[in-house]
């Protein structure tokens, strides 16, 4: 686990201990919550953290670049500190996201979108895990 506090802290965000508290929810879990995870989590590490102050602060972690966005869990956002480079398995059966690095997989023809400015592109796997 990173310390939330020296995370905060490298991001240039004042830590408060509701931001400590949403911050070691985020940084201690590894299956890409969604807000409402994140509140469950940060209210058993401080009791007085609101709804309202874990979507400001998910907002500020992101555009801090703490964290990332994903939607990859349909009509739902979910929260990544990876902030590196990375592709994602959903697991059909559990709902379980896993994180696959980044030179496990090759995209190609990206020439062929040439007419498009791309910023950012990763690849979404969904499957079962093999018995």
């Amino acid at each position: 686990m990173k310390n939330a506090l020296t995370f905060l802290q490298d991001h240039g965000i004042q830590p408060t201990a509701q931001r400590v508290a949403i911050a070691e929810a985020v940084l201690d879990n590894t299956t890409h919550p969604t807000a409402e995870e994140i509140l469950v989590d940060a209210q058993k590490r401080c009791a007085i953290v609101s709804r309202a102050t874990v979507y400001n602060a998910l907002k500020l972690f992101v555009e801090k670049g703490m964290l990332r966005t994903q939607i990859i869990r349909e009509g739902t956002v979910v929260y990544d500190p990876n902030t590196q480079n990375h592709h994602h398995f959903i697991d059909e059966e559990s709902g379980t996201i896993i994180d696959i690095p980044w030179d496990w997989l090759k995209v190609q023809g990206k020439q062929n979108l040439e007419e498009y400015d791309i910023h950012e592109y990763q690849v979404i796997l969904r499957g079962r895990k093999k018995r």
